[in-house]
């Protein structure tokens, strides 16, 4: 389910929760730079934000059109 692109969001769930693609091996011996806990943090909190607008879009198109007929 965290590897299936949403149909509203266009964004892999995994991707909106962590701000990376989903990996399923791992990689003990690679060695990258560490990012800082509240840089990090907020980066998610970005990224939920625009998911969070994409989805309020949908759910008042939704009613639109349901209320239309």
């Amino acid at each position: 389910m965290n590897n299936k692109v949403h149909l509203a969001t266009k964004v892999l769930p995994f991707r909106t929760n962590y701000i990376r693609e989903l990996r399923m091996e791992i990689d003990i011996r690679r060695k990258e730079k560490v990012e800082k806990a509240t840089e990090f943090a907020k980066r998610i909190r970005r990224v939920q934000e625009k998911v969070e607008a994409i989805l309020k879009k949908t759910q008042e198109k939704i009613k639109r059109q349901v209320y239309k007929e």
